[in-house]
């Protein structure tokens, strides 16, 4: 009698906790519920705590009241300029009218599928009245807010309400970046050719410049050496005809002996000059000196006059002790005068006047 008293409570408390159980369900913070009786609609729940519906007669729906993300598939959308554009946006909602959104969507998943439809058309229709700059300046963001407010009104009837939909990338599709990044290489290099040329024609044109510069201080420099060097000579001149006009005969004599220094200046220097020419004039009455009539040599005294008409150097230099073709002077300076058969002579290995 105890054991079936017993199995009868159990029974009873069994049965009463599945009741209580069916009975209460408990609606969180961030939910918001529906109770469907036999799949009507009898009560919106929008307050959370712990509610109660009748057992195994009415059912409850949970949503969240939270806002919801929601990310389309790209769209390749076309804008006013005829460029072609992947867009990749996405879109948070909210769920307002939980009795509506259950009569129109049913569920998440139902509202997402309408969602991607109206976030399409809404960017095919926005994006194609604007301008790819326009997308990509400060435009953006009043594209974006007309793309919200066209996908807001037309979602409204779900029981949603569309809070901000955005372009997260607006790209060009791969072939035409490709071709577009050909053409800004192509537009970047002749750029360069360009500044390349101009740099160029700078340079030639400071070359150019320089070149004439230059030219123009050489010349410049070239006449006031020439101007210089004249002036020089012009003194020098000066100065050997005031040489000259106080004394011609020293003074013929001395231009002589530097025309001796400058010719017979090196080892092999060799001469084919005639002895009795102007240019030996001075060595007519030097001791040693031969003489090329009939080709007998005779010596001529070194104190003795020269003949009337010779090219000797006359009372001022013969015989002298101070002439400077005297004796010791004269027979260390003369050159050795050699008769040939020819009527020149020959005049090799002349030494360097002192």
């Amino acid at each position: 009698m105890n054991t079936r008293l017993l199995v009868i409570v159990g029974l009873v408390l069994v049965a009463a906790g599945i009741l209580l159980t069916s009975s209460f369900f408990i609606v969180g913070q961030t939910e918001q519920a529906l109770v469907l009786q036999l799949g009507e609609v009898r009560r919106v729940i929008r307050e959370p705590g712990l509610k109660m519906k009748r057992p195994f007669i009415e059912d409850v729906i949970t949503f969240d009241k939270r806002v919801l993300d929601f990310e389309p598939p790209h769209e390749e959308v076309i804008v006013s300029d005829q460029k072609r554009l992947v867009v990749d946006a996405y879109t948070r909602y909210r769920i307002v009218n939980p009795l509506q959104f259950y009569q129109t969507v049913g569920t998440e998943a139902g509202v997402r599928a309408r969602l991607s439809s109206l976030v399409t058309g809404s960017l095919r229709r926005v994006l194609g009245s604007v301008t790819l700059s326009d997308i990509l300046s400060a435009k953006r963001d009043a594209i974006m807010i007309h793309i919200r407010d066209d996908v807001a009104a037309q979602a409204r009837p779900f029981g949603i309400e569309v809070v901000d939909v955005r372009l997260r990338r607006a790209d060009l599709p791969e072939e035409n970046s490709q071709a577009i990044y050909a053409r800004m290489q192509s537009e970047r290099e002749q750029q360069a050719r360009q500044y390349r040329g101009e740099g160029a024609e700078a340079a030639q044109t400071v070359r150019a410049n320089a070149d004439r510069e230059r030219t123009i201080i050489l010349a410049d420099a070239q006449r006031d050496a020439q101007r210089v060097r004249g002036d020089g000579d012009a003194q020098a001149t000066k100065t050997y005809g005031d040489a000259f006009g106080q004394d011609k005969q020293f003074f013929s004599f001395y231009r002589s002996l530097q025309a001796y220094r400058d010719a017979l200046t090196g080892k092999d220097t060799a001469f084919v000059l005639s002895p009795e020419g102007n240019f030996f004039r001075f060595f007519g009455g030097v001791p040693g000196a031969m003489s090329t009539a009939g080709g007998n040599a005779a010596p001529q005294s070194a104190n003795a006059p020269p003949a009337p008409g010779s090219p000797g150097l006359g009372p001022a230099v013969s015989g002298s002790p101070a002439s400077p073709l005297g004796p010791a002077a004269g027979a260390a300076a003369a050159p050795p005068v050699v008769a040939g058969s020819a009527p020149s002579d020959t005049v090799r290995d002349a030494p360097r006047t002192p």
